[in-house]
C-alpha cells in the first residue's frame, strides 16, 4: 500500500464530523481542554464553532485521535501533509512531535493569532475562476495578502474585513465566486507576523524528532530535520499557504490513494480534481474506522 495522508484545517467543523470516531483518551483530553462534555454538542453552537482557539484546538485534538484509531490497521503512509492548522496533526503523524505536544500547542498557536486579531481584525476570503493576473490586480487594488494558494486560479486573499469586503465586490463583479471563511484572522499573511514569532518561541520549548515519514510543509518544502519542522511550523502562520506544491509534491511520491483526515471533503475534491487518476476520498465519508482502513488497503501494491 502506498498512500498519501492530508490534515484538514478549519473552516468545514460541524457537529456530525467524524461519525465513526470513538471517545478515547485523546478526545476527553481535548475536552477537557475545551471544557466541554461533548465535542459534538458544542459544535452545534455556530458562534463556538467559528472561535479561532475553539477551532484549532477540536479540529488538532479529533485529527490526532482519528488517524491514532486507523494507525493500528494500516501501513505507515508514504507520505504526510496538513493544511494550515491541520500541520500540528500532520508533523505529529509524521513522528516530529507526539501526539500530547500538537493537542497541547493547538491552543498556544490560536492565541497567538488572536492577540494579533485583536489589534487587526481580519479574516479570509476564497476566491475562484479568475485567472492568475486578474486576482493578482484585484488583491493589489483591495490592499490584501495571498493566504493559501489551492491552484492558479483557486485562491485565499487574507487581510483587514473593510478590505476584504472590497475585494469580494470587485471578485463578483469580474465573474468569480467568493466564499468568506469561517475564520476571524488574516492567517498567513504578514498581519500574522507576531503570532509567527510568539508561537517559534513555544515551539522552542517542544522537544522535536526528524521526521519518520515523508512530510511536506505549507512554508517550508519537505521537512528532513527537527530544525526546519521548528522553523516550519511557525512560519507558516505568516506565510502563503502553498497548498499546490504540497499536492505536486506529494503526487512525485507516486502514491495510490490520498486520504483526507478532518471535516468536510475539501482537500479530497482539490486532489480529485487536480489529480482525478489517484482516488482520493475523506474521513467524513465513511460510517467506521474499519471501513476507512478498508478502502486504504483495497490500493495496496499489487
Amino acid at each position: 500500500m502506498s498512500f498519501a495522508l492530508l490534515f484538514s484545517g478549519q473552516g468545514n467543523q460541524h457537529s456530525a464530523m467524524l461519525p465513526w470516531l470513538a471517545d478515547d483518551a485523546l478526545v476527553h483530553g481535548m475536552c477537557a481542554q475545551l471544557g466541554v462534555d461533548d465535542w459534538r454538542h458544542a459544535l452545534a453552537d455556530p458562534h463556538w464553532a467559528e472561535r479561532n482557539d475553539n477551532a484549532q484546538t477540536l479540529l488538532t485534538g479529533l485529527a490526532l485521535a482519528a488517524w491514532a484509531q486507523l494507525a493500528p490497521m494500516v501501513s505507515p503512509p508514504a507520505a504526510v501533509a496538513g493544511y494550515s492548522v491541520g500541520e500540528l496533526a500532520a508533523f505529529s503523524a509524521a513522528g516530529v512531535i507526539d501526539a500530547g505536544a500538537a493537542a497541547a500547542l493547538a491552543p498556544q498557536r490560536a492565541a497567538a493569532m488572536d492577540r494579533c486579531a485583536a489589534r487587526a481584525p481580519g479574516g479570509l476570503l476564497a476566491v475562484s475562476g479568475l485567472p492568475e493576473q486578474k486576482w493578482e490586480q484585484l488583491r493589489i487594488d483591495a490592499g490584501l495578502e495571498l493566504a493559501i494558494r489551492n491552484g492558479s486560479a483557486s485562491v485565499v486573499l487574507g487581510g483587514p474585513s473593510a478590505a476584504l469586503d472590497d475585494a469580494e465586490r470587485m471578485a463578483i463583479a469580474a465573474g468569480a465566486q467568493c466564499t468568506r471563511l469561517r475564520v476571524n484572522v488574516a492567517s498567513h499573511t504578514p498581519w500574522m507576523r507576531e503570532a509567527a514569532e510568539s508561537f517559534s518561541l513555544a515551539l522552542a520549548q517542544v522537544p522535536f524528532q526528524a521526521p519518520r515519514a515523508v512530510l511536506f510543509s505549507n512554508a517550508g518544502d519537505r521537512i528532513r530535520d527537527a530544525r526546519s519542522a521548528r522553523t516550519a511550523l511557525a512560519a507558516q502562520i505568516a506565510q502563503t499557504v502553498r497548498w499546490d506544491e504540497c499536492m505536486e509534491n506529494i503526487m512525485a511520491r507516486q502514491v495510490r490513494c490520498v486520504l483526507e483526515v478532518g471535516p468536510g471533503q475539501a482537500l479530497a475534491r482539490m486532489w480529485n480534481q487536480r489529480y482525478p487518476g489517484v482516488p482520493a476520498r475523506a474521513c467524513d465519508d465513511f460510517r467506521s474506522a474499519a471501513a476507512v482502513a478498508a478502502w486504504l488497503n483495497s490500493h495496496a501494491d499489487p
